[in-house]
């Protein structure tokens, strides 16, 4: 049985878990102070794989990670044993904030059966192996990029009539607290709206009702341009659009890192500006 939309739950991943087309992808990832190799060391679900963020960190777009190459992707997924026939699940335990990334470049360049397990690492609980599975390399073969999915600095000064939406928490869209980026504050005219906000008290995303509701709010019911710090969270956003079954959601790709490092207008406290 194939998932209708971009998520799965953990039951049903229980009982598809030894399907031989299914890969599982552990990508957790940590802004600072945790390794996600290390926690999944620690435990991960059976026979899932560990994929660093940094691998699949490239030169395309700017920031703190840009987009990888199409070449550079494809090998670390068959690395990962991703085949173009793979349904491919991925989990982290941040409520899809990183996990959402893998699922999006998946999509960016060309594979079509990829999602990400709702609720992550909490809601499968038990069992947890410690031990890394031995995989056989995958077939992936990865398509030019969709790059109507992205949009670079000069195109979101160019835009007009498109909302764009900052990801990150509140405190820094306002420019009250930025740890790792020169500048504090957020992009002039965009909209706060931090990604953990598309998700429930039990870390799982609200449905799909909710989520419209949430975007159409922001005026995004025609697409928007979503940033975070460094393009990671910001697919966060692309996921709950997709979940709430609205179009045109695009990333810019180098996100506030690629902003904040440039000789650009920035806005501070909670009004747009």
């Amino acid at each position: 049985m194939t998932p209708t939309g971009p998520l799965v739950e953990a039951d049903w991943l229980r009982a598809h878990l030894t399907d031989p087309d299914l890969r599982v992808i552990d990508f957790r990832w940590y802004l600072q102070g945790r390794s996600g190799r290390h926690e999944y060391a620690k435990g991960h679900i059976p026979g899932a794989v560990f994929v660093d963020l940094e691998g699949v960190t490239g030169t395309e777009g700017g920031g703190r990670h840009p987009l990888p190459e199409r070449g550079q992707f494809e090998r670390e997924m068959r690395k990962a044993g991703v085949s173009s026939s793979s349904r491919v699940v991925v989990y982290d335990d941040s409520g899809g904030s990183t996990a959402a990334r893998l699922w999006f470049l998946l999509g960016y360049f060309g594979h079509r059966s990829q999602y990400v397990l709702d609720g992550g690492l909490q809601a499968w609980g038990s069992p947890l192996e410690t031990t890394s599975p031995r995989t056989a390399p995958g077939n992936f073969h990865a398509s030019e990029p969709d790059r109507s999915r992205v949009v670079d600095f000069e195109a979101v000064r160019r835009l007009d009539g498109v909302p764009v939406i900052d990801a990150r928490a509140g405190e820094r869209y306002r420019g009250e607290k930025e740890p790792i980026d020169p500048k504090a504050g957020h992009i002039p005219g965009a909209l706060s709206a931090p990604y953990g906000e598309s998700l429930g008290p039990d870390g799982r995303f609200k449905s799909r009702a909710d989520l419209r509701e949430r975007y159409v709010s922001l005026g995004a019911e025609r697409g928007a341009v979503f940033y975070c710090g460094s393009g990671v969270n910001a697919t966060h956003h692309v996921l709950a659009m997709e979940i709430a079954g609205l179009p045109n959601a695009r990333i810019y790709a180098g996100s506030w890192s690629d902003w904040s490092n440039r000789d650009l207008p920035v806005a501070t406290g909670s009004d747009p500006g």
